[in-house]
């Protein structure tokens, strides 16, 4: 007899909001909300994104990050607090932390159409791996549909317009990151790959990481493995959506763990997407998540301002 683990996170299958009759949209808005009020994270399936294009950008993104230090720091983007190109390894920390986690990662932008907005940055083409910057700017554009999707049944969840945050994320601030965790090498001083956080941003995608380690924190305290099976993408709420909601949808804290000793030879990838608004958007509490036993909880903010106190934070920003 086998026995199966039991999941930490439910499981929903997006193509029923997209695809489905009414009463499968409605049961997927609940769950999907349920699931985000609860616990703050979500396996989704029937989300469109092409394995193989996940597969080849995986590819290309190890063949990036296998390359000379120096190359890699020809991609290092001044001014653009990491938002843009390459961050070398030991640079970026949780905000509670001044160890650095032990990563490196480049991160892919938005790409606009009317590029004379003088805070518009473009993205630094890898010349070595031509592939890389083509199939992340396919796997951005994926991700930004599929990360619509749940935004439109998270508005109905709240009671919102459909079509609440479309204006806010077209031509948003999104990232996609490619994160580089090589192996390890010698006893962290106290590091692990990846210190215990919450994401800024309204909602991060992530498609399954080439080894395990990733954990959430429960609402006692208790350290969890998420572990996501075959082709689901695991979600969860940002800070963005927390603040927005007055609490009612939880940024859940999670870390990266470094593997067993035996496994520390191991390098580990993983592809996250954080879906952010335009910077003007206002973070302002919505009134209908205020309630006598949830009082407001945060003063007025727009989505830049917040972007631009939490980088600081995590020191990628001066």
């Amino acid at each position: 007899m086998t026995t199966t683990t039991p999941r930490t996170i439910p499981l929903v299958d997006l193509s029923q909001f997209e695809k489905g009759d009414q009463a499968q949209r409605q049961a997927f808005i609940e769950q999907l909300g349920s699931a985000f009020h609860n616990i703050g994270f979500v396996g989704v399936t029937g989300h469109g994104i092409a394995k193989d294009l996940i597969d080849d950008f995986y590819a290309a993104a190890k063949e990036f990050f296998a390359l000379p230090v120096e190359l890699k720091r020809r991609y290092e983007v001044p001014g653009a607090a990491g938002q843009r190109g390459y961050t070398s390894f030991g640079k970026e920390h949780a905000k509670q932390s001044q160890v650095a986690d032990l990563k490196e990662f480049f991160q892919i932008g938005q790409e606009l159409a009317d590029r004379s907005d003088s805070a518009f940055q473009a993205n630094p083409e890898v010349t070595e791996v031509p592939q890389f910057m083509k199939l992340g700017t396919q796997l951005y554009r994926s991700f930004e549909a599929s990360g619509g999707s749940l935004l439109r049944a998270i508005a109905l969840y709240l009671g919102l317009d459909e079509k609440y945050f479309d204006q806010y994320i077209n031509d948003g601030m999104s990232i996609l990151r490619a994160i580089h965790y090589p192996p390890i090498t010698e006893e962290p001083k106290s590091a692990i790959r990846a210190e215990q956080h919450e994401d800024i941003n309204l909602i991060t995608l992530l498609v399954g990481a080439s080894a395990g380690g990733l954990q959430l924190q429960t609402a006692s305290g208790e350290w969890q493995e998420i572990v996501p099976e075959n082709d689901e993408i695991v979600i969860n709420v940002g800070d963005m959506l927390q603040r927005l909601t007055n609490n009612y949808l939880k940024s859940t804290t999670h870390r990266v763990v470094n593997p067993p000793r035996e496994e520390w030879d191991k390098p580990r990838l993983s592809i996250p997407f954080f879906l952010h608004p335009r910077p003007e958007m206002k973070l302002d509490v919505l009134p209908s998540t205020v309630t006598p036993d949830r009082p407001q909880a945060y003063a007025p903010i727009t989505a830049g301002e917040y972007l631009d106190e939490r980088l600081r934070e995590i020191g990628l920003k001066k």
